[in-house]
């Protein structure tokens, strides 16, 4: 069988880690001296009222090759293939921090994947790879279907204030909106795994029904899109996004909603909102 392994950029909810033994890898949060891992000794509501105590913003470092080694060690000896399933290296360093740890395991059967993503699509592909190992299908079968959803995927968000994602290094090409950041509700998405500029809305309201439309102009008729909603500290906008796309999308059974993880708050900022699917 393939192994599978992740990190919590992933937004991967952990009873899917434990009912397919998918491996998820923490990133690392630093505040002042105080260094913690995302989801271990560190839970998303206790970070959200650190960063709002905070005087300075907190860090975030991808996880060392050393924190991948023990799930390798393991599933080598197992010899079989391991798919590592990770967020773009235009936003994190954990690809290359799993490339540096397989070189370990020359013998061994590792693929690093960079889907070019983040967050609940990231965490979509990663369950979907999980269920085909489990069914059956090799490594080639598994790595082809993953990342030909990954150049489908869409993923639209709105954040509060640019402010964070200036100040963390990763606002990427909406860096242009800067000067207007504190009148503007910035609509982002990824392209190619880099954070572009998509449209500017004054309100809240009318950036909400923006993320509406852009999903309902793209969204696959027939097929399963896996339509994904998240938030950072925000879940009763992330409701009301819900509820307005499953008035226009009836088609669609269930919306996935989860929230953000903090090492992804870090840079979007409280207040973030995102919806995510995959086209035909």
């Amino acid at each position: 069988m393939v192994h599978i392994l992740t990190d919590t950029t992933s937004c991967l909810p952990p009873e899917i880690a434990r009912r397919y033994g998918i491996a998820v890898v923490p990133q690392i949060l630093h505040f002042g001296d105080e260094t913690f891992l995302d989801g271990v000794n560190l839970t998303t509501e206790e970070f959200i009222e650190r960063l709002k105590a905070a005087r300075e913003l907190p860090k975030t470092s991808a996880p060392s090759p050393q924190m991948f080694t023990p799930h390798f060690e393991k599933w080598v000896a197992d010899g079989e293939s391991i798919l590592c399933i990770h967020p773009s290296t235009a936003l994190s360093g954990t690809v290359r921090s799993a490339t540096v740890a397989a070189r370990d395991f020359p013998d061994a059967d590792i693929r690093i994947l960079d889907t070019r993503l983040v967050a609940a699509p990231l965490g979509k592909l990663v369950e979907l790879a999980a269920r085909w190992a489990e069914a059956g299908e090799n490594a080639d079968s598994i790595q082809t279907k993953v990342m030909d959803l990954a150049r489908r995927n869409r993923l639209y968000f709105m954040v509060d204030t640019l402010e964070y994602l200036a100040r963390g290094g990763r606002i990427g090409r909406a860096s242009k909106l800067l000067g207007t950041m504190l009148r503007i509700k910035p609509i982002l998405t990824l392209d190619n795994g880099v954070i572009v500029p998509l449209r500017k809305e004054r309100t809240l309201r009318v950036a909400l029904k923006q993320l509406v439309r852009l999903t309902v102009a793209e969204y696959p008729r027939r097929g399963n899109g896996y339509l994904q909603v998240m938030h950072a500290a925000a879940e009763e906008q992330a409701r009301q996004l819900v509820e307005d796309l499953n008035t226009a999308l009836p088609q669609v059974a269930e919306i996935e909603i989860s929230s953000l993880p903090p090492a992804i708050i870090t840079h979007a900022g409280p207040g973030a909102l995102a919806v995510s699917f995959f086209v035909e």
